[in-house]
């Protein structure tokens, strides 16, 4: 499915099984861009180290500046396909990730790309009402560079076998 359509399905469009998922298909986020004051906020909530939410500390740190957190860019790149509507009306569930790698630092004012890869396609055996989605997410800064990867796994419903 092209990033057009499936923003279409998102607007309102049905909900899609299993067997409408293609290996290839992709998604591509709007550009995103990351604050000081998001950082600050995430790192307080979720993740209180000093790189994270402290700039003068963060400037004498390995980094030489803030960072964000690698958990607030796994946690972004999750709301900026739901709010763009992820897979429209599919009712999704989260198995697991795997391969979960912060690559690059994330700075105040770094513009953020999200893209999702559907890499695998499998109908369960135990439950063959339901299929498992694998999808490579992959986040990239505004250098093009990757800052974060992962794969994850969902599961979905598929259609009633013949």
């Amino acid at each position: 499915m092209t990033t057009a359509a499936m923003h279409s399905a998102a607007n309102g469009g049905e909900a899609r099984c299993f067997e409408d998922f293609q290996v290839g298909e992709r998604w591509i986020s709007e550009p995103t861009v990351i604050t000081e004051e998001e950082i600050i906020a995430f790192a307080r909530a979720n993740d209180p180290q000093p790189m994270h939410m402290d700039p003068e500390a963060a400037r004498a740190g390995p980094f030489g500046t803030l960072i964000a957190s690698g958990w607030q860019i796994a946690a972004l790149s999750m709301r900026v396909f739901l709010q763009a509507g992820g897979y429209g009306k599919t009712p999704m569930v989260g198995m697991g990730l795997d391969e979960l790698r912060w690559t690059k630092p994330v700075k105040a004012g770094d513009t953020l790309v999200v893209e999702r890869e559907v890499i695998e396609t499998v109908r369960s055996k135990s439950r063959p009402g339901m299929g498992m989605i694998r999808t490579r997410v992959t986040v990239r800064n505004q250098d093009g560079d990757a800052v974060m990867s992962l794969v994850s796994l969902g599961r979905v419903p598929a259609r009633a076998q013949a």
